[in-house]
């Protein structure tokens, strides 16, 4: 479970988060809603304990993620918008370095995280070589390495064309089975393809949180509303 506790983030006199409060229990998938410049990346590293909250408290299973961080990664799985991987390495030998780094063993994790973010295709490749959809394929397979109850993805379709958003979607609602998942983006119809929940952010502060059927109640019809 995510708890997110009257959270606010200051970079000098600009508040970019105000007092953010909301739960996300295990098992659901939600989808983090807004305009560019709202505070949904802010939030998103705070919840992921990149970024440390000016006031208020995020807990990951009743554990504080500020003051026990070690501890609480572990739940987590973090794909960020630009994901840094390295353009240099073939994906496989890419992937077997960070099943190291986290303890698993590759010869076991990388083919099963191959087939599941259908990286079949491209494993031989170099991935500077690779087109953004299955950069973000790849990076979806790092988030997933060890295995986290919690998966966290900032603007996951950012850039791609239509086949690729489809296919990203699928692996993400496909993955949202047996885990937690934030999704992070400012296109209505992801949220309403992907998730079972919108919590809607403007100018840093939660202004609606409801289910997605709820949400298209709402206004009528999902087509007359439009997220910039």
């Amino acid at each position: 479970m995510i708890e997110v506790s009257h959270v606010s983030r200051y970079f000098g006199s600009f508040s970019a988060v105000n007092d953010v409060s909301f739960s996300i229990p295990t098992g659901q998938i939600v989808g983090l809603l807004g305009p560019n410049g709202a505070g949904k990346t802010t939030t998103m590293r705070m919840i992921t304990g990149y970024l440390a909250p000016s006031e208020g408290q995020v807990l990951i299973d009743g554990v504080d993620i500020t003051q026990a961080p070690v501890e609480a990664k572990k739940k987590i799985g973090y794909m960020p918008e630009s994901a840094p991987l390295y353009g240099e390495m073939i994906v496989e030998d890419y992937l077997k370095y960070i099943a190291q780094m986290y303890g698993e063993n590759p010869e076991e994790k990388v083919p099963a995280l191959c087939a599941e973010c259908g990286l079949k295709e491209v494993m031989s490749k170099n991935i500077s070589e690779l087109s953004r959809g299955n950069r973000q394929r790849v990076a979806l397979a790092h988030a997933l390495m060890h295995d986290p109850e919690i998966l966290i993805l900032d603007e996951p379709t950012s850039g791609l064309d239509p086949n690729q958003v489809e296919d990203v979607r699928a692996i993400i609602r496909e993955i949202g089975k047996t885990r937690t998942v934030i999704v992070s983006t400012h296109i209505l119809s992801e949220v309403e393809t992907i998730c079972s929940r919108a919590i809607i952010i403007s100018g840093g502060k939660v202004v609606a949180d409801s289910s997605i059927e709820a949400l298209k109640n709402s206004v009528g019809t999902s087509s007359s509303v439009f997220v910039t």
